[in-house]
């Protein structure tokens, strides 16, 4: 029975390395991650739970929607030429950046992703918009793809609304504003090490300068660039930054003496997409805009959200392996080195995972919780589980994030991983250590 025991877990490994090989050779990513997971299911003896995970992956609407929203809104602006005046726009500023185009990049997008708290959110909102435009300006796709997916290191703790950060409020047993001020500053230098640290890889790997388009080879030097056009692509980020912000509510509420609607990211995308139509309403008809929207919500859904629920399959077959409950348990069992297992641990299993939240949950409620019974601060700890968790999704290939980022740049989200890697790992490393 124990050899048994001991060929399931060989056979398991062999499949978790042959995965990673596969995708490593730039095979179709979404066969993979569903061949993978089922095989995996099956030797655990659960073949439904690969059924049961695609089933529950359909069921994410919101996600979903901010996805499908997103790039449906990516094809109005480039039928629209939306995206070309924002990029031409940007182009005369961001051209004396120089190095900071990156790092640049990456802080804008940790500050949007504080409001816009679901990374794949993010990723999809901003990313329809920055990346493109990093690639416009001649930096090499997978590096354009990777400043967004590190700028959703983990800036959303900052939130208070935030589900993480209300989770290490309780187990501290402080308020939710002191869990705050105690991570700002830390999240302030983790996200400088992330930006700065991606900046020295982008040029070690001289992907700075270079890249050529192939529909943007030949751009008009005497474009005449439309202000009001220039300013629609950003029109979505920024209600949801305006209407997040808490000042903003208040002034609102007690103006007007009504609450702010409420407003989702699939909600701004169609009231840019709407903007953008009627921006040039005389030269293009409502039905084309219409069939382009529904176009890049079929993209959204086929490229991206298909790779994500086979990357959710896979993930089940790890679970039914009993791989993550493991590691999960032997953190849970090691108390005294618990910030080392926490810190260590977290990051590895949102990296395998790419799922940062299963992640710190997991590890804050079962551990952080008991904290101050082995001399440790609970409001630390839970600080750093939170931090390295979401650096450690930041790297990983089968995160949602990722795969929205590498789908818009067209590029395997491996290449983000192996950007990224540097950048977070010098990050958490010290978030632990500073962060006492």
């Amino acid at each position: 029975m124990e050899s048994f025991a001991i060929l399931k877990i060989a056979l398991a490994l062999i499949v978790v390395i042959v995965t990673i090989t596969l995708l490593i050779k730039r095979h179709e990513s979404r066969m993979v991650l569903f061949t993978s997971g089922v095989v995996l299911c099956i030797i655990a003896g659960a073949p439904m739970d690969a059924l049961e995970a695609f089933t529950k992956a359909i069921k994410k609407a919101n996600i979903i929607e901010p996805i499908v929203a997103a790039m449906g809104f990516a094809y109005v602006l480039k039928l629209t030429t939306c995206d070309k005046h924002l990029v031409h726009a940007l182009s005369k500023v961001l051209k004396y950046a120089g190095i900071f185009l990156v790092p640049g990049a990456v802080l804008i997008t940790a500050f949007i992703n504080i409001s816009v708290t679901s990374a794949a959110g993010c990723s999809a909102a901003v990313g329809a918009v920055i990346i493109p435009l990093l690639m416009r300006m001649g930096v090499h796709p997978a590096l354009a793809a990777s400043t967004v997916l590190l700028g959703t290191y983990g800036s959303a703790n900052l939130n208070p609304g935030y589900h993480q950060t209300n989770i290490v409020a309780e187990v501290s047993k402080v308020n939710v504003m002191e869990v705050i001020h105690y991570e700002a500053f830390y999240f302030g230098v983790s996200a400088v090490i992330c930006a700065f640290g991606l900046m020295i890889v982008g040029l070690l790997l001289k992907e700075y300068k270079g890249y050529v388009l192939e529909d943007e080879s030949n751009d008009d030097k005497d474009f005449k660039i439309n202000p009001i056009k220039a300013i629609v692509p950003i029109v979505p980020v920024a209600i949801l930054l305006v209407l997040s912000n808490s000042h903003f509510k208040e002034w609102y509420e007690a103006t007007f003496a009504l609450k702010v609607p409420k407003v989702g990211i699939g909600h701004a995308m169609i009231i840019g997409s709407l903007l953008a139509f009627i921006t040039c309403f005389k030269d293009i008809k409502a039905g084309e805009v219409m069939k382009k929207f529904c176009a890049g919500m079929g993209e959204g859904f086929s490229h991206v959200y298909g790779i994500i629920i086979c990357a959710g399959i896979f993930v089940a077959g790890l679970e039914a392996m009993g791989f993550v409950q493991q590691l999960i348990d032997f953190m849970k069992s090691n108390p005294n080195i618990a910030t080392f297992i926490g810190s260590v641990g977290t990051f590895a299993l949102a990296l395998i995972t790419g799922s940062g939240d299963a992640a710190g949950i997991a590890f804050n409620q079962a551990v952080t919780i008991k904290a101050a019974d082995i001399g440790l601060d609970p409001m630390h700890l839970g600080s750093v589980v939170t931090a390295v968790a979401g650096l450690g999704r930041s790297m990983s290939p089968i995160a949602g994030a990722a795969i929205i980022c590498a789908t818009y740049a067209k590029v395997n989200p491996i290449e983000l991983a192996k950007r990224n890697a540097i950048p977070t790992i010098i990050a958490a490393i010290v978030y632990v250590l500073i962060a006492i």
